[in-house]
């Protein structure tokens, strides 16, 4: 019996874990894969519009993900420098090898918590109250409180054009158990879509047709228990291209193969993480749009393409590319891709 049950390993997960056993709370968390806690299978960054303000409120809250993103930062900046202190926010390039490392690590010394490889089909609820969860071999855990955190592993279905897969982020195992299970216990679902862009390989990447956005030279944190020498002395920088009229047209060409325009996509995606389909329909007038090239990780020749997410063919992916000043010989790594969820309405959600 343990008193609090965390499901799910991504950075709620492991914050919501962390948090209850240093109050003394005796804590499992169960997560598929225990070296891929808190991964970034989309953008490796940490802050940014609005999640700076999350980041700060979790290290207020004596939270991990301040610290941890500070000792694995590529680069710091403080976005909307030349505008007001109320749009200000600091954004850090994550290296997502070494943040993942770090929180396995915190996680691994944690007194009063147990992390626990498995997947979760399903809860136990007796009289309607959450008495555990149930495992996919049919084991049972009893918890006086559980804490769902499951992220985009719910019925989750990845697309490629009008490939699609069964599967949760980065190749994962989906569970179509806890929808059901919730579906249950009264509780009201819905779709959600979200997706990544294409993962290039760094050195394929003409980076003397791009424009430097270099890191702050001031010394920025987001914990206040971050030292100077503890900041990264060495930024790496990312860099800037645009797409052009070519690869709108190349687009709009090919728009009833896109996941999202031929019907293959029936949930509702984030306003603020549009896919480079959506951005081309929806801004017309618009000429061009950014592209930022970001470091992965100093582990991996990978460059993370953000502005460019799509779900169009991969052959479609690759010609886009070709239309880009300095990606016209890029190498793709991995393919971008669209991914739908299952989520719940929070309208349900009231104090407990």
């Amino acid at each position: 019996m343990y008193d609090i049950i965390v499901v799910g390993g991504g950075h709620a997960g492991i914050e919501a874990a962390l948090a209850a056993a240093n109050m003394g709370a005796k804590t499992a968390l169960f997560t598929l894969d225990i070296n891929k806690v808190a991964m970034m299978p989309c953008n490796p960054s940490i802050g940014g519009p609005a999640k700076g303000i999350v980041v700060r409120e979790i290290e207020s809250l004596g939270g991990q993900m301040g610290k941890i993103a500070d000792k694995t930062a590529l680069q710091y900046k403080m976005l909307n420098s030349s505008k007001g202190p109320g749009v200000q926010c600091l954004r850090v390039q994550s290296d997502k090898i070494e943040y993942s490392k770090a929180v396995k690590e915190e996680l691994l010394k944690a007194d009063n918590l147990e992390v626990v490889n498995a997947l979760v089909k399903g809860f136990i609820v007796e009289d309607s109250i959450m008495k555990g969860i149930i495992l996919e071999n049919d084991e049972k855990i009893y918890a006086k409180k559980v804490i769902l955190t499951s992220g985009t592993y719910m019925s989750s279905v990845t697309m490629i054009s009008h490939e699609t897969k069964n599967s949760g982020p980065e190749g994962l195992p989906t569970t179509n158990g806890l929808s059901n299970a919730l579906r249950d216990m009264g509780i009201e679902l819905f779709r959600l879509k979200t997706g990544t862009p294409a993962r290039l390989k760094t050195s394929t990447i003409d980076f003397s047709k791009t424009t430097l956005q270099p890191g702050d030279i001031k010394p920025l944190n987001f914990s206040r228990f971050t030292k100077e020498n503890d900041i990264i002395q060495e930024q790496i920088p990312c860099y800037l291209t645009y797409t052009n009229e070519k690869t709108h047209e190349l687009i709009h060409d090919n728009l009833e193969f896109s996941s999202m325009y031929s019907g293959v996509v029936t949930g509702v995606g984030a306003r603020y993480c549009p896919s480079i389909e959506d951005k081309v329909v929806r801004f017309a007038d618009k000429e061009r749009h950014q592209l930022f090239l970001e470091p992965e990780t100093k582990e991996f020749d990978t460059t993370y393409l953000q502005g460019l997410s799509t779900s169009l063919p991969k052959a479609i992916q690759e010609a886009m590319l070709k239309t880009i000043p300095g990606l016209e010989n890029a190498q793709i790594l991995k393919y971008a891709y669209a991914i739908e969820y299952d989520a719940l309405n929070p309208l349900q959600l009231h104090p407990t």
